[in-house]
């Protein structure tokens, strides 16, 4: 392994050191800004770096000149060959190790560079082939350019394999979910992105590879661009919008939730809009570009259902039967098969159940109860109110504590509890008159 560095590192100083040599001339030569600019040597110069692979001054004076022209050709192109099987299996080795280990990302690296690998080795000797035909000097330039489009080509194709790498890292970013847009926004974005890669690929050719000047093409592109962006300005919010609900999660199919007074339960999310099934039955669109800016209440992420209730009692109840009231509901909630499930303990935090006079009513007497129920299961938390109800109605009514309802009292004019207020106002009446 480190010789093999060691080598790698060697060729790559001599040929960073041929590349810097190579650059002065070939800027005096355009004479312009360009001159010294990557894609400016790879157009001008394409042929140069053949030089590279040219091996003839070792051998052009050994009596089997006649004989090494033809093989040494020859061997190159089959070592490049060689080379590829080789990387071939090596790669196919590496991806094996990395899926038996559960490691699918550095997998698909690793199967995606089998093809642009053999590809790019062959280039290589094809190039040396080249750089060691004498027949070939006069056309280095154009065997220059088809390697180096080999290359990179090469290098497109494994790029546009790691793209394949985007939909699992995006399963991995959103573990657990199966919605709609889950299951094609991954191929969405690989096409997408597949798309761009290549379309840049082919610029990049066009001017480094074949010296096209793009200026114009891209200066059509981008206009091309803003037209499709603005007409579809609202589909690219709602898809957006998408990419954010699977990254953020604020909500997952089956959960219920809230949404500008719609109460339902999440249905579908697809790449354009959500579907909430009400509780009524209907089912209400949603645009993600809208639920994405607007405030959303997950109902079915709360961890524990709260219910505040009020057991009213009428006002003539006695001080000690009030006493009595409270002390009921309070061993009423503590009684096996009430208690366990609004006892929870919920973060780390304990939420025991309450229940205090706290209230005049207009009408009655109040006593306040108020608990959390855990799990948040709703049949679950039904039962269980429904079962606490009757045990409150059937120790009241054995207490004779009364339930208050609306009612209204009127004081009549003998009542001897009003009598003074009553001579009071008449007596005012009388001095008015």
């Amino acid at each position: 392994m480190k010789a093999r560095m060691a080598l790698m590192l060697a060729a790559w100083t001599v040929a960073s050191g041929r590349v810097m040599a190579a650059g002065p001339a070939v800027g005096q030569e355009s004479g312009s800004a360009e001159g010294g600019a990557a894609g400016t040597l790879l157009i001008e110069r394409a042929d140069s770096w053949l030089r590279w692979f040219d091996t003839r001054p070792l051998w052009a004076e050994s009596p089997l000149a006649a004989w090494m022209a033809w093989v040494v050709p020859a061997a190159a192109i089959l070592l490049g060959l060689g080379l590829g099987r080789v990387s071939s299996w090596v790669l196919g080795a590496l991806a094996r190790r990395c899926e038996a280990r559960g490691w699918s990302v550095q997998k698909q690296a690793f199967t995606g560079l089998v093809s642009p690998a053999n590809v790019a080795l062959f280039a290589l000797g094809l190039a040396a082939a080249a750089a060691n035909v004498e027949a070939l000097d006069t056309s280095r330039e154009f065997w220059g350019r088809t390697v180096l489009l080999l290359i990179c080509l090469a290098v497109l194709w494994y790029a546009s394999n790691l793209v394949f790498a985007v939909e699992l890292l995006l399963r991995r970013l959103t573990p657990g979910i199966e919605s709609v847009v889950h299951r094609s926004l991954g191929p969405l974005v690989r096409k997408t992105l597949r798309a761009i890669l290549w379309s840049v690929g082919a610029l990049f050719i066009l001017n480094s590879v074949f010296g096209q000047d793009i200026g114009a093409l891209l200066a059509g592109l981008g206009i091309a661009g803003l037209a499709v962006s603005l007409a579809a300005q609202d589909s690219l919010k709602n898809l957006f919008g998408s990419v954010t609900i699977v990254l953020d999660r604020p909500f997952q199919v089956g959960e219920r939730i809230i949404y500008s007074g719609y109460d339902g339960v999440i249905e579908e999310i697809g790449l354009r809009s959500t579907k909430l099934r009400t509780l009524t039955g209907n089912v209400v669109t949603i645009p993600n570009s809208n639920i994405v800016n607007d405030p959303v209440e997950n109902v079915g992420r709360r961890p524990s259902i709260r219910r505040i209730m009020n057991v009213t009692i009428t006002y003539d109840t006695p001080l000690e039967k009030i006493r009595e009231g409270v002390e009921i509901l309070r061993n009423i909630l503590e009684e096996e098969g009430i208690r366990e499930p609004i006892h929870a303990t919920i973060d780390g935090d304990e939420f025991p159940p309450r229940v205090f006079f706290n209230d005049y009513n207009a009408e009655s007497l109040n006593l306040f109860v108020i608990y959390w129920y855990a799990p948040p299961v709703w049949w679950d938390y039904m039962e269980h109110a429904e079962r606490l109800n009757l045990r409150i109605f059937e120790e009241f009514e054995k207490a004779g504590i009364e339930f208050a309802f609306p009612t209204q009292t009127v004081y009549l004019a003998h009542d001897a509890k009003r009598q003074l207020v009553v001579e009071m106002l008449s007596k005012g009446m009388e001095g008015a008159g």
